[in-house]
């Protein structure tokens, strides 16, 4: 077969799948009006995939005049991808088939070593969570890392993530690799987070979108036109090293960022002992807040306006049509009300502020989502046209889940 017929080949099959994975159950002739594609051709390329065990049989076609026909959909199970969302203080995974249904996940405190300690945890809770269900190894053919941080594809390091020791100096990526015995891809966990509540959240239909997470760190991820922004160097979004809150010329702002250090839970805690003389925990904080405490309450207003500077920054540049909160502090209704007051007091023009929809599993269902449209990739052919992440339309999977 010559090159051109080959990649020809490619496209047909991967039409196909996306015929498939959108619509099914779906006919060979249905198939055919969307894609443009003969008949033979998805005959041939629907029995192969049939025969390797990708799609089957679901049924025949009724209620229509003329001959029935054959219907066909995705085999879900065929194949399934290990998400991670891995963070300073937790490290979330779950087990994702081809649709993207998540069906198995747990979540444990992160390796404070750090390093191959971590990989080793995640690769643990992976394979445990799989077996739970009775899903082989090997059947896992995909994992997806979501990590703070800007990812290396030369070194295969992890860049900039100041609370995952040890991943600035070694190649993670080859790392997972070991462990897991399949392809590894590493991701920004923000970066995961906007695709999830892009296609099944808060972000839905809006192809202009920022989410910022804020704990332990903070960082962001950004859609402009339906496109994730990684940046030169996948350090795009890294909104910790934004140079105010903190004083950015100290040497502490090359590590941790001069914004998150005002901003995310060292920042809460370190206001709160200075003006109290007390060293407390972020939700006990929170909760001194409600109580009443007038200095919880002004360290929760002044974490408020930083934030909404750090808004109003990103909408000047990127002018996103929504921007969502996300993190353990975040998606606290008390921070989400303050930024809310104090964004139109220094932005001029307004942004539509929401908590996350996703909240905890935002960064999971995005990992799924960039998995399955990379396992496409690799299983069906060629890439999706324009670079954009292929998926079950959000209709289909929150129809499947209800079945379940």
């Amino acid at each position: 077969m010559s090159e051109t017929l080959r990649i020809s080949r490619k496209f047909s099959q991967r039409a196909v799948m996306e015929a498939i994975v959108h619509g099914g159950p779906i006919s060979r002739a249905s198939i055919s009006k969307q894609t443009g594609l003969s008949k033979q051709t998805i005959s041939e390329i629907v029995r192969q995939l049939e025969i390797e065990g990708w799609v089957r049989e679901t049924g025949r076609t009724s209620g229509h005049v003329g001959r029935t026909a054959v219907t066909y959909e995705l085999v879900p199970d065929a194949a399934y991808i290990a998400a991670v969302d891995l963070g300073g203080t937790k490290v979330r995974v779950a087990i994702a088939d081809l649709t993207c249904q998540i069906v198995a996940e747990e979540v444990a405190p992160t390796n404070a070593r750090g390093g191959q300690p971590v990989i080793d945890q995640i690769v643990e809770m992976c394979f445990r969570s799989a077996e739970s269900q009775g899903i082989s190894r090997e059947r896992i053919r995909l994992a997806v890392i979501g990590a703070p941080g800007a990812p290396d594809d030369v070194t295969g390091r992890i860049l900039l993530a100041p609370n995952i020791s040890g991943f600035d100096a070694m190649n993670v990526a080859a790392a997972f690799e070991v462990g897991f015995g399949c392809d590894v891809m590493l991701e920004n966990d923000v970066n995961l987070a906007v695709l999830g509540e892009n296609w099944l959240g808060q972000g839905q239909g809006v192809d202009n979108l920022a989410y910022i997470a804020v704990g332990t760190g903070i960082g962001g991820g950004l859609m402009v036109g339906g496109h994730l922004v990684r940046g030169a160097s996948h350090a795009a979004g890294e909104l910790g090293f934004m140079p105010f809150g903190a004083d950015p010329f100290e040497a502490e702002s090359l590590r941790s960022g001069a914004f998150e250090r005002a901003v995310a839970s060292g920042g809460i805690i370190e206001r709160f002992r200075a003006a109290s003389g007390e060293t407390l925990s972020v939700p006990a904080i929170f909760n001194r807040a409600t109580a009443g405490d007038m200095t919880a309450i002004k360290v929760l207003d002044d974490t408020g306006r930083y934030l909404a500077r750090g808004i109003g920054a990103i909408a000047a540049v990127a002018n996103p049509q929504k921007v969502i909160l996300g993190g353990s502090i975040g998606l606290r209704p008390e921070i989400l009300d303050r930024v809310r007051t104090f964004l139109p007091k220094c932005f001029p023009y307004p942004v539509d502020v929401e908590a996350s929809q996703l909240g905890a599993r935002a960064a999971l269902i995005g990992a799924a989502a960039i998995g399955l449209s990379h396992l496409h990739n690799t299983l069906f052919g060629a890439d999706a046209p324009e670079g954009r992440i292929s998926l079950p339309p959000a209709a289909v999977v929150v129809k499947r889940e209800a079945a379940q």
